[in-house]
């Protein structure tokens, strides 16, 4: 059978563009694995059902390698995954096919570019705080004042205040209220 995954990471966006390509590869929409959710999470309840019912001889085709992984390590896991349970990877858009020679050269490849990328980015990033810190800046989150923090704790532990009311009085957002609460 042939089974396909489509993601997108809001509940503001919408699956058509995806959905269509899938209809256009000959997809029937019952096979259609659909899940509104950001890639970076682990939980991903559709893609999860989806690993837990194909068997050997099944492809698993998405629009976008990136619709599928949340990170090149996990995009060569599913895919080794795929390949040791006889499995078939089919990437649309990216043109990669696991079941030819060639496809599974290719899709070893883009990984590879891609982890390369990332590592550049990384090191580029990394140079660029070095720099910035010889040179006297910090960089990170600027400190809040430690008063309206403070303050911020004795009206919240006094158990007069709503957190809108303290975030008014302190200037203080709810999250850095918690924070500090923490």
């Amino acid at each position: 059978m042939i089974f396909e995954y489509a993601r997108v990471s809001t509940h503001d966006q919408n699956l058509d563009m995806q959905i269509d390509a899938l209809k256009k590869y000959g997809i029937d929409e019952r096979n259609i694995f659909k899940e509104k959710i950001t890639g970076t999470k682990k939980d991903r309840p559709a893609l999860d059902q989806l690993l837990n019912i194909i068997r050997k001889g099944d492809k698993v085709v998405v629009y976008k390698l990136d619709r599928i992984s949340r990170s090149t390590k996990h995009l060569i896991e599913l895919t080794d995954m795929f390949r040791e349970n006889g499995i078939d990877f089919i990437s649309i858009q990216d043109s990669i096919d696991t079941s030819t020679a060639m496809g599974r050269f290719f899709f070893r490849i883009m990984a590879s570019i891609s982890e390369l990328e990332r590592d550049i980015i990384s090191e580029r990033t990394k140079f660029g705080l070095e720099s910035a810190r010889a040179r006297g800046r910090k960089g990170g989150r600027p400190r809040k004042n430690k008063e309206k923090v403070n303050l911020a704790i004795k009206m919240y532990e006094s158990k007069e205040y709503t957190i809108k009311e303290i975030e008014v009085a302190t200037g203080l957002s709810k999250t850095t209220i918690y924070r500090y609460l923490e």
